[in-house]
């Protein structure tokens, strides 16, 4: 009998890093979603973005731009913003 080892929900397409900024590109399998996760090392901000298909890379290379446009309060470092209910995270 042949073992079967699902795939875990989220894959990252792309990621950059630059100067304690951290950008990615993840896709959610089962929902089919694209997202675009930022992490500031320095300030401690982390914020994500919905993409649609069409504009998922111009979203990870202007994520700040999309996020203003959005009004999403990025500069706040009490707590993560975001355009979703729930985060997607990488496993481990």
């Amino acid at each position: 009998m042949a073992v079967i080892t699902p795939l875990q929900p989220i894959c990252e397409l792309a990621s950059r890093a630059s100067n304690g900024i951290e950008v990615a590109l993840l896709w959610n399998r089962r929902s089919d979603e694209v997202r675009v996760c930022v992490t500031d090392a320095h300030s401690g901000v982390y914020f994500e973005l919905a993409a649609e298909r069409d504009n998922a890379l111009d979203v990870f290379h202007h994520p700040y731009a999309y996020a203003a446009s959005r009004g999403i309060a990025y500069g706040q470092t009490d707590a993560a913003s975001t355009d979703t209910e729930q985060p997607l995270r990488l496993a481990a």
